[in-house]
């Protein structure tokens, strides 16, 4: 049976925790930022974890794991 691909879109997007969770960048923070307040460009700072319902299909889209 042939190797599993990784779709090129996960391995740049996503990156597995110690315990197994995946993490995410956060939306809405590339360009535009002048028609967002300050609030919003705050509270999306950083990292956010995935929710297991999406950790299953995405994890399907990685078949080897992530680094």
């Amino acid at each position: 049976m042939p190797k599993l691909k990784t779709k090129s879109g996960v391995k740049k997007r996503f990156f597995m925790t110690a315990t197994g969770k995946l993490k995410h960048g956060v939306a809405g923070k590339r360009h535009r930022l002048i028609s967002h307040n300050a609030k919003y460009i705050r509270q999306n700072r950083g990292t956010t974890v995935v929710s297991d319902a999406d950790t299953k299909i995405v994890k399907g889209w990685a078949p080897y794991g992530l680094k």
